[in-house]
């Protein structure tokens, strides 16, 4: 495998300039691009580490900074800074990213996916919805939009949930599973009955699942290569 390279860029979001991380293999081969999407505690070091995985693994990684610089560990503001978050201009944000990577010379344009953790999760599906150059979503305990927005989902879908998830409704996981099921979609729902909410997150020791991080890892990484 070849040295990972990563570098703050900017990148253009409408009338907005943005920022992320990005990590990539130096070698100049084309890769499948990736949007890899923070949880509610902005673009810190876990999401920079679970970037430079996705890269070493063979993609060209970009997380967008969704709070633009700002990075918390209290729960309350990082709640505060989610709800305070134009979903218009994150989405615009979002498409900006995608832009950015099919202007990249090492990502092979056709093939763009998105995986989201948490609240990147919800923007992971709602980017499916809205972005036809997105080929592949992986979203990992994120908000569930409604079927009205989810009618848009063209790309093939893989949703992970830890049963033991008190955050999110269960019902709205069953929906999407029979969603799925009934439209004829690509994917599934993927589930740990003793994981919790953020049971990936190695740097929450609370509530990580080491074995069952590890099982989620290796089936996301399936279904992206699968479809990318």
């Amino acid at each position: 495998m070849a040295n990972i390279v990563t570098s703050s860029i900017h990148f253009s979001a409408g009338a907005r300039q943005s920022m992320g991380f990005l990590a990539c293999s130096e070698d100049g081969e084309p890769r499948p691009g990736l949007l890899v999407l923070q949880e509610f505690w902005g673009l810190n070091d876990h999401i920079k580490d679970v970037t430079n995985r996705f890269a070493a693994e063979g993609f060209v990684a970009l997380a967008p900074d969704m709070y633009d610089g700002k990075v918390t560990t209290d729960a309350t503001e990082a709640r505060q800074l989610m709800m305070s978050m134009d979903q218009a201009v994150a989405l615009q944000k979002l498409n900006g990213a995608i832009e950015c990577l099919k202007a990249n010379a090492q990502v092979a344009r056709e093939k763009i996916g998105v995986v989201g953790f948490c609240m990147g999760g919800f923007l992971a599906l709602n980017l499916g919805c809205h972005n036809k150059d997105v080929r592949a979503v992986t979203a990992l305990y994120g908000r569930i939009p409604p079927n009205s927005v989810l009618e848009n989902l063209t790309a093939p879908v893989l949703y992970v949930f830890g049963q033991q998830d008190h955050h999110l409704p269960a019902a709205d996981v069953d929906r999407l599973e029979q969603f799925i099921a009934r439209t004829g979609r690509t994917g599934g729902v993927l589930r740990y009955p003793q994981a919790d909410h953020a049971f990936f997150n190695d740097t929450r020791k609370e509530v990580y699942r080491e074995a069952d991080a590890k099982d989620a890892w290796m089936k996301a990484l399936a279904f992206l290569r699968e479809h990318l």
